[in-house]
């Protein structure tokens, strides 16, 4: 499923990112501009809407839709390495993921779904402004949007982190920030998903999904290829109690980045180089 036009201008902006190992570059179109009072008063706005009767009834059809959509749009994605989370201690974890679609948090749903765990997602506050029936889903699947802001994430933000991980949920956060469409390659990793995990004493989850072109062409646009989605569960990261707060988060991020790397160089059969090649992007059909 390709949402967002201009597909070829959003390749050519991963392309001069990637060859100037920009990493956390934004390159999709369109994306909302807003300032950062106006990104406060937006999750404000959702925390206190969230108490509301309305609210709890969409919550409930936004999780029933968010399930749905993971046994369809996702139905054909395949989980490999479950035995990696055989002795995963019950209780809250941080999952992590490479962030290549507007779509790729259904795939790390069908896995918590596997193993019967409710999933919770962290999104960029301006997710909350998406068109249409993304910011539907947004607003009522368990998010927890993310201002960059130090007083809102150290007050705010690691509330609602600390309340989801005590009711035993996998918070999904994407540590390469900006998603960049179908792109292969796992990105340097940032380190704030580490650091929550490391103060709030959790494990990170660790993985990494491959991207697979199918022999089939998108119906509204013939440039690009249907994919699929193969998710790798890699060992779980326990934090280094040892350590001190930066140094343990530091550590886990290390860890989990050589493990994406190497289940990258695995699964594809490639060494990871960042100079851009129009394969890096799956599905794109080459003329």
């Amino acid at each position: 499923m390709i949402i967002g036009e201009d597909r070829e201008k959003v390749i050519q902006n991963i392309k001069e990112a990637a060859n100037n190992r920009n990493f956390t570059a934004k390159v999709e179109i369109g994306d909302p501009v807003m300032t950062l009072d106006q990104r406060l008063k937006l999750v404000d706005d959702f925390w206190n809407h969230q108490n509301k009767f309305n609210s709890k009834v969409n919550n409930g059809i936004g999780h029933l839709i968010f399930r749905t959509l993971a046994n369809t749009i996702t139905h054909n994605t395949e989980v490999e390495g479950l035995e990696n989370l055989h002795d995963l201690p019950r209780g809250g974890a941080i999952i992590t993921s490479n962030h290549f679609s507007q779509f790729d948090s259904l795939p790390i749903k069908r896995l918590a779904d596997k193993v019967h765990i409710p999933l919770s997602i962290v999104i960029e506050d301006t997710n909350l402004m998406l068109p249409g029936f993304l910011r539907y889903l947004m607003n009522y699947v368990g998010t927890i949007p993310l201002v960059n802001s130090p007083n809102y994430i150290g007050n705010e933000f690691i509330k609602h982190l600390h309340d989801a991980l005590d009711k035993n949920s996998w918070v999904l956060i994407y540590p390469e920030q900006e998603m960049w469409w179908n792109y292969r390659k796992p990105r340097k990793l940032q380190r704030g998903a580490y650091y929550f995990a490391a103060k709030q004493n959790v494990p990170v989850i660790s993985t990494f999904v491959e991207i697979q072109d199918l022999p089939r062409l998108e119906k509204k646009n013939p440039d690009f290829y249907q994919t699929k989605y193969i998710v790798h569960v890699l060992p779980v990261i326990y934090p280094d109690v040892t350590l001190n707060l930066k140094k343990r988060s530091e550590k886990m991020m290390e860890q989990d980045y050589e493990q994406k790397v190497a289940a990258y160089e695995r699964v594809y059969g490639k060494k990871l180089d960042y100079d851009f090649t129009p394969w890096d992007i799956a599905g794109w059909r080459q003329k």
